[in-house]
């Protein structure tokens, strides 16, 4: 995963809203961030519910949602808080007890940026707040390549989407790489380019497909046939 330290402007913290069902996850992950002077936990949620209410008021910039919870779970949670175009710049990470849930590929597709563990290391978790705050999504680490390629391999054969037709040749071949999981500095080293200039691409490509961040871009390469899961081993 790549990291990025500091919060969002530079100058102010990261707003963290924790959305899970256990008083003691929520005590946990509370007490190491706070402890950290450049993030601070504004919020909690016990379930979806008080997690979609709790965002709209408190307008974090990024939420850790528990996928399994009572009532309205972290999925739908994070459906609708993505569907609010008042919360765009809200961050969605998800925290599940398994690495192959089957639930987390449908909360990417559903707008979250990525997804951790919840016995992540500690110095993880806090690397991973910073890295989405600073507009990376959590998509570098194998395990998660593994998990898009293993439910994009259920589904059925693609069929080619007309939203492509909007990408230039470069574009697509940017968003492919990005489905690859590699980073802007990664892919320019690819097609022997700038950062700056595959940082242009991607973000050029996100605006045109009307992606939330890069794991959107991710999902919509699996889903319209760009990439194919068996590049992996």
């Amino acid at each position: 995963m790549r990291v990025s330290g500091g919060a969002p402007d530079g100058d102010s913290a990261i707003k963290v809203m924790l959305a899970d069902d256990q008083v003691l996850v929520r005590a946990g992950f509370r007490a190491l961030l706070d402890a950290q002077p450049d993030i601070e936990v504004v919020g909690e949620a016990s379930d979806g519910e008080e997690a979609v209410a709790q965002a709209r008021r408190l307008r974090p910039d990024i939420i850790l949602m528990d996928i399994r919870m009572p009532g309205l779970d972290g999925l739908e949670a994070t459906r609708r808080i993505a569907a609010d175009h008042r919360l765009a710049d809200v961050k969605i990470v998800i925290l599940t007890t398994f690495e192959l849930d089957e639930y987390v590929f449908e909360a990417l597709r559903g707008g979250a940026s990525g997804f951790l563990v919840k016995d992540t290391e500690p110095v993880e978790l806090i690397h991973a707040v910073r890295a989405v705050a600073a507009g990376d999504a959590l998509l570098s680490p194998s395990v998660t390549r593994r998990l898009i390629a293993e439910f994009a391999m259920r589904a059925k054969e693609p069929a080619p989407s007309p939203r492509l037709n909007a990408l230039t040749d470069r574009e697509r071949e940017v968003m492919a790489l990005v489905g690859e999981g590699l980073s802007n500095e990664e892919i320019a080293a690819r097609l022997v380019v700038s950062p700056a200039t595959a940082k242009t691409h991607v973000s050029r490509t996100m605006v045109k497909l009307d992606a939330r961040d890069r794991a959107q871009l991710v999902v919509f390469a699996y889903e319209s046939g760009l990439v194919k899961p068996g590049w992996l081993p």
